[in-house]
């Protein structure tokens, strides 16, 4: 293959993997500080395995009682769908072990002047965008998370029977002049009840695939390169099956590999962690460029230090032949966006309780709600970048 054509792979797991169940655990952590206090601060960490769950990390804010976030865990776990011998919502074992934040790091981040508000750590954070989906996303992660949302959908109000929470997906296409032209293969591995067969398991997924990738890239998919659950029968899964923890899957909930990372996890942190209100930034200043017809790709990256407001560096790569663009590209942001954490949580409105539903899906390529969810998807600073 030439420079410019490739094979390019991207994967997605569902809410019932065990990573992605402790990452909807810790945002529903975070939701539930926010939504007593939008200035709360919260590292929330969960573990799960057979039957039990355990929470660790560092609040600040409202007291919550033990209790209710125990019966909050319960609702989350019932909303995935586990019922089943190994991992229950009615009798797995819960416990939490939240407790106040450092005063170290609070000292590192407030300050009584709320715009010098400090970066709750040092770090790097990506955004990025591409013209190869109507919503700016990679292709191949874009398809192998819709792939798994329409299964969970079908599951969730039953519609699709005996395919269980736990599953993954896996999208590669082929890539010519760096632009996406046909799938290649796919490779679903979905937990399934001990009734199910894989003849049947394959028959009830594979529709699912023509659901959720455009038909002129599947044309030449045979039958050989679709892998249904490719090691045999899938029956334990979820938390009992393997061991899960939060921000394990960083790759799936960003770019699928299309685009750095700059390695901090989202889930379970409150929005005054760069890590995560960053990162979110960082995606919004990209889409925002790539919709405004600027470059048909953009990759920006924001670099920040504990307790200090502004960013250390702005770096900005366009599409090949569009670099002389980027000086323009960074002056309009230095004029227009206030980077900093506070100005980046006031620009996207980010202290609100709008997290759980981004722990799985991935979460970029996402509509914004109007209770604020993925406010970072929205393009409406386009006219700012019109060159």
């Amino acid at each position: 293959m030439t420079k410019n054509n490739y094979l390019f792979t991207s994967e997605s797991v569902s809410e019932g993997h065990p990573d992605k169940v402790c990452d909807r655990i810790s945002d529903m952590v975070v939701d539930s500080y926010l939504s007593k206090d939008p200035e709360a601060r919260v590292a929330c960490e969960t573990l799960t395995t057979t039957n039990k769950v355990i929470l660790a990390g560092e609040t600040r804010g409202p007291k919550i009682n033990k209790e209710e976030l125990i019966n909050k865990v319960r609702n989350c776990i019932k909303d995935i769908g586990y019922d089943q011998k190994g991992f229950s919502w009615k009798n797995a074992n819960i416990e939490t072990f939240l407790h106040e934040q450092s005063a170290d790091i609070a000292m590192g981040v407030d300050s009584k002047n709320n715009k010098d508000e400090g970066a709750g750590d040092q770090g790097i954070m990506f955004g990025y965008a591409c013209e190869e989906t109507e919503e700016l996303m990679p292709a191949p992660i874009y398809f192998s998370h819709k792939i798994l949302r329409l299964i969970a959908a079908d599951r969730k109000n039953g519609s699709l029977k005996g395919i269980e929470p736990d599953s993954k997906s896996q999208v590669s296409m082929l890539y010519e002049n760096d632009k996406p032209v046909k799938v290649t293969s796919v490779v679903i591995s979905t937990q399934h009840s001990k009734d199910l067969n894989q003849s049947q398991v394959r028959d009830l997924v594979i529709p699912y695939i023509k659901k959720s990738i455009p038909q002129n890239y599947l044309e030449d998919l045979i039958p050989e390169e679709i892998y249904i659950n490719p090691t045999g029968q899938f029956i334990i899964g979820g938390p009992d099956g393997d061991t899960g923890l939060t921000g394990r899957k960083i790759i799936v909930d960003t770019y699928g590999g299309a685009a750095p990372h700059g390695g901090g996890a989202f889930s379970g942190k409150d929005p005054t962690k760069v890590d995560r209100s960053a990162a979110y930034a960082s995606r919004y200043l990209a889409k925002n460029i790539v919709s405004a017809g600027v470059s048909s790709k953009c990759l920006i990256q924001l670099a920040y230090a504990i307790g200090v407001s502004k960013p250390l560096s702005i770096f900005i790569k366009l599409a090949e032949g569009d670099n002389e663009k980027v000086g323009m590209v960074k002056k309009i942001i230095e004029k227009n966006f206030d980077l900093s954490p506070r100005g980046i949580r006031e620009m996207l409105k980010l202290n609100n309780p709008i997290y759980e539903v981004t722990s799985a899906y991935g979460h970029f390529g996402r509509k914004p709600t109007n209770k604020g969810e993925f406010s970072w998807e929205k393009t409406d600073k386009t006219n700012l970048f019109k060159l």
